[in-house]
């Protein structure tokens, strides 16, 4: 009976994480959104959204808390409560990246290079990323994980790719220099959003094998 409610309790964390997720995913998509169609409305929901996030953080942590104290969970629950929390900080950090990238998106209002570089692009990769990541947690898809580790790739490939759109679009016309770093600030953002499901892919493998990285 003691196993039961314990199972729920983590049924119970599993399903505050994917809407911890889904807080995040919402968050990135409304920034890059914001910025592409100069949404003011959709900045400030990014705010809002960061704000969620960071409270759902301390919620989870919370809970995960009275799950060691009261449950004193041994192996492979251990180890997941420990991830979970791992997790949220990950997801965090998120948050406060859509939150940049949201900042900086009123200094590009008017300018036209935001919609010639692949922005969008690494956008949607990054939340991919994301969605999956939390996903094969939840599942403890270890297959799933080390996709998402490698799709990384695919993200560093489009900051490198927007960085080089970035400085031919400075040696045309250098005063939009101000404009490029700014566009390149938000495409760090994203590379990072990336390794950050990166971790929490690996986050899988350890909760699955124990071991750390990504063990083949």
């Amino acid at each position: 009976m003691m196993r039961e409610s314990f199972i729920n309790q983590l049924e119970t964390l599993h399903a505050e994480l994917i809407l911890m997720g889904a807080m995040c995913e919402d968050a990135i998509a409304s920034a890059i959104k914001g910025l592409i169609d100069e949404d003011e409305t959709l900045q400030k929901k990014v705010v809002m959204l960061e704000r969620e996030i960071d409270q759902k953080e301390r919620e989870i942590e919370d809970f995960c808390l009275r799950l060691l104290i009261r449950e004193q969970p041994v192996a492979g629950d251990l180890r997941q409560i420990n991830a979970a929390q791992k997790l949220i900080t990950d997801m965090e950090r998120i948050g406060d990246q859509a939150l940049d990238i949201a900042e900086i998106s009123s200094f590009l209002f008017g300018s036209h290079i935001k919609s010639d570089v692949h922005i969008a692009d690494m956008a949607r990769a990054a939340v991919t990323m994301l969605q999956r990541s939390v996903d094969s947690f939840v599942s403890k898809n270890i297959e799933k994980a080390r996709e998402i580790i490698a799709y990384d790739d695919v993200v560093d490939d489009l900051f490198v790719k927007i960085k080089g759109e970035l400085v031919e679009q400075i040696a045309r016309n250098p005063a939009d220099g101000g404009t490029c770093l700014d566009l390149l600030m938000i495409a760090k953002y994203l590379e990072r959003i990336g390794d950050h499901a990166v971790n929490i892919a690996e986050q899988v493998i350890y909760t699955v094998t124990g071991e750390r990285g990504n063990p083949e």
